[in-house]
């Protein structure tokens, strides 16, 4: 165990699988202290004793409005203070527009923008009270370059670009970082709906990315001396042509 985040506190949505658990897991080995926001709570509590007492449970649902702006008094009334918050939980829906569902779209826009934006805005304040923190957010190479099979998807991330961009800009005066990890296919529950045969391609071709080597470009943002914003960093698999 290292002692890179020793003294922060952290909390992360979307901290029950994927991406958000492999960055808990590794701002923990690096003396952090870090509340898991998810709405399984069965999986948090299981998680977290297995992370040990640096490890919080907090069940929020994402899609529930007034849960989403009532979690920074609950953030501090577990761990007392807050200086990384990692809005990290989204959804994944893919196919053409014209065979697409849009009941489904709106869930994914509602949680990949309007919870992931409402989130920040509830633990804002605090930062910016401070005068220090760091908001970072999970975006997608589709975030900049737009995919042609996930449309909807890459609409909802280059929403999150254009957020994050401005209200960096905001917040920078504050002593407030802000910046996304935008990482190409990551082996997650979010490509599940990916068509069989282009997943199995993906995986023979090494074309897709483990949660962990998102983690570890997380902890490179967040672990920057204070006078470097690292606004976005884009992590690709080798072999993907973008």
């Amino acid at each position: 165990m290292a002692d890179l985040m020793k003294g922060k506190i952290a909390a992360i949505t979307g901290a029950a699988s994927g991406i958000g658990l492999e960055c808990a897991r590794i701002l923990l080995s690096e003396g952090a202290k870090v509340v898991l926001i998810d709405r399984a709570e069965d999986r948090l509590k299981q998680l977290c004793a297995e992370m040990g007492s640096n490890a919080l449970p907090l069940v929020v649902d994402l899609l529930q409005p007034a849960e989403v702006s009532g979690m920074l008094p609950r953030i501090l009334e577990l761990v007392g203070d807050l200086h990384i918050f990692h809005a990290n939980a989204g959804a994944y829906v893919g196919g053409p527009v014209a065979e697409g569902d849009p009941d489904a779209w709106d869930r994914m826009l509602n949680l990949n923008i309007n919870a992931a934006f409402r989130s920040v805005h509830a633990v804002m304040p605090h930062m910016i009270e401070r005068k220090t923190g760091d908001i970072l957010f999970t975006s997608s190479i589709a975030g900049v370059v737009p995919v042609v099979w996930e449309p909807i998807y890459t609409a909802s991330k280059f929403a999150v670009q254009a957020f994050v961009h401005s209200t960096r800009r905001q917040l920078a005066p504050h002593g407030v970082r802000v910046g996304a990890v935008l990482p190409g296919p990551v082996v997650t529950a979010l490509l599940d709906d990916w068509p069989k045969a282009k997943m199995e391609e993906a995986l023979a071709n090494g074309s897709l990315m483990q949660p962990r080597e998102v983690a570890e470009a997380v902890l490179f943002m967040v672990s920057r001396p204070r006078s470097i914003t690292i606004r976005d960093l884009v992590i690709l698999p080798n072999s993907v042509d973008l």
